[in-house]
């Protein structure tokens, strides 16, 4: 009689369960005792995927392709003797599916703001398998360490503004474990409010400059007009 099956195990060949979309894997299925041959049967959500019959004592390997969600699960398999039926199962597992960041976007709650003060920065993908990491800008220099977000939620960095090249320009990069996801942010410059105040000054100058001009030619017009008037009579 064929010794008694215990339990198989079903492992990842590739031994992460992290998964992208269209990607082939392979799952692992063997028990580590009972006698051959030993039919394998692979399950996905209780339904039968797959069965493979081993006459020695290596695994039975079922190659998957993960082409949409309902694809990552669970399976398991189950281990049997032909000569019984009864058979074991082992765990479960699920894949979990990677997708691609999206293009993260980069802002802040004022774009003015004047030298002396406190800003801040936030930089968020809107889509994309967590966690994902954000990178700083300001130009083509890293003005923040990589900041790891386990949440759906805006990375942020806080700036003093300290002279007008702490302006901009601000970018800031996302990436996840997907293959090649790493994307670029949007520009974000501040604008001074000194900057603001020179052009304001400028406009009021012109604008008082052409004031005086028309008072002084109102007060001038009777100068011309009175003697003019008596040269006449």
């Amino acid at each position: 009689f064929p010794g008694i099956l215990s339990n198989p195990k079903l492992v990842p060949v590739q031994r992460s369960l992290s998964v992208v979309m269209n990607q082939n894997v392979t799952l692992s299925c063997c028990s580590a005792s009972g006698s051959p041959p030993v039919r394998y049967t692979l399950f996905k959500h209780n339904q039968q995927v797959s069965s493979l019959n081993r006459s020695d004592s290596t695994p039975a390997l079922f190659t998957l392709t993960i082409s949409s969600a309902s694809d990552v699960g669970p399976y398991k398999c189950k281990a049997e003797h032909n000569t019984s039926s009864d058979g074991k199962y082992s765990n479960s597992l699920n894949f979990t599916l990677i997708e691609p960041i999206s293009k993260p976007v980069l802002s802040s709650p004022t774009s003015h703001t004047a030298k002396g003060q406190n800003v801040t920065l936030s930089c968020f993908s809107e889509n994309g398998s967590l966690p994902i990491t954000y990178i700083f800008f300001k130009g083509k220099q890293s003005i923040s360490p990589p900041k790891m977000m386990h949440e759906r939620e805006a990375a942020m960095i806080f700036l003093f503004v300290n002279s007008s090249t702490d302006s901009g320009t601000y970018k800031c990069k996302a990436n996840n474990s997907f293959p090649n996801s790493m994307k670029y942010s949007n520009s974000f410059n501040f604008t001074l409010a000194e900057e603001r105040s020179h052009s304001q000054a400028l406009i009021i100058s012109l604008g008082l400059i052409l004031l005086l001009l028309i008072i002084g030619f109102a007060l001038a017009i009777p100068f011309f007009i009175v003697p003019s008037y008596k040269a006449s009579e």
